[in-house]
């Protein structure tokens, strides 16, 4: 296991929402590890349990699926100070139906699922971090359901890059159109009439 002696990206977005110590800090860095990961590399791939959370301290990675239609449906998206699992492989201990992979150059602070229950032991305030965290991502999980059924496609793509301009930059646009449950084609459409 790496030992940290600076404070982690991770500890730092904690302590935006929770009070740690110095002795706090180490006990969480002593139960992380840090994974740098190439472009269109996988952390998870479907079939495999999925046995870490996944904070990402640099890049982008995506989590999706491969659907009916053999497509690759993307259903969430991650970027700095962001969290990204499969939750319910995770808890279930159950085989994946999903894949987890960077869409750029990255890097990420992993955490197992045991490791981060001795971590709700031994710094008590981190479960109130992480209720907070996934709080926040259930809300906006939530707000894009509501989204793909009341807006048309393109007010969704108008929408989501008046949100999160930076992302046009940094994802390619068929994973975009996925993400937004559109075609590639038309995005393409989309972004023409725009110019």
């Amino acid at each position: 296991m790496q030992t940290f002696t600076m404070p982690l990206p991770l500890t730092d977005h904690i302590k935006k929402f929770v009070d740690l110590s110095a002795a706090d800090v180490d006990v969480i860095n002593a139960a992380v590890s840090v994974k740098t990961l190439k472009k269109k590399t996988f952390l998870l791939e479907p079939d495999h349990v999925c046995k870490e959370l996944y904070f990402v301290s640099k890049g982008c990675l995506r989590l999706y699926f491969i659907n009916k239609k053999l497509n690759e449906q993307i259903t969430q998206f991650a970027i700095e100070n962001w969290w990204i699992t499969d939750h319910d492989s995770l808890e279930s201990g159950k085989p994946s139906k999903y894949a987890i992979q960077a869409v750029e150059n990255s890097e990420v602070i992993s955490i197992t699922k045991t490791k981060l229950e001795e971590l709700f032991i031994a710094v008590p305030q981190l479960e109130r971090y992480f209720r907070i965290v996934q709080l926040r991502a259930f809300t906006a999980a939530q707000k894009r359901i509501e989204f793909i059924y009341s807006m048309t496609e393109e007010e969704r793509y108008w929408h989501f890059s008046s949100l999160f301009p930076g992302f046009l930059q940094r994802v390619p646009q068929y994973m975009l159109a996925s993400y937004l449950g559109f075609t590639p084609q038309f995005m393409s459409k989309i972004r023409a009439k725009k110019t």
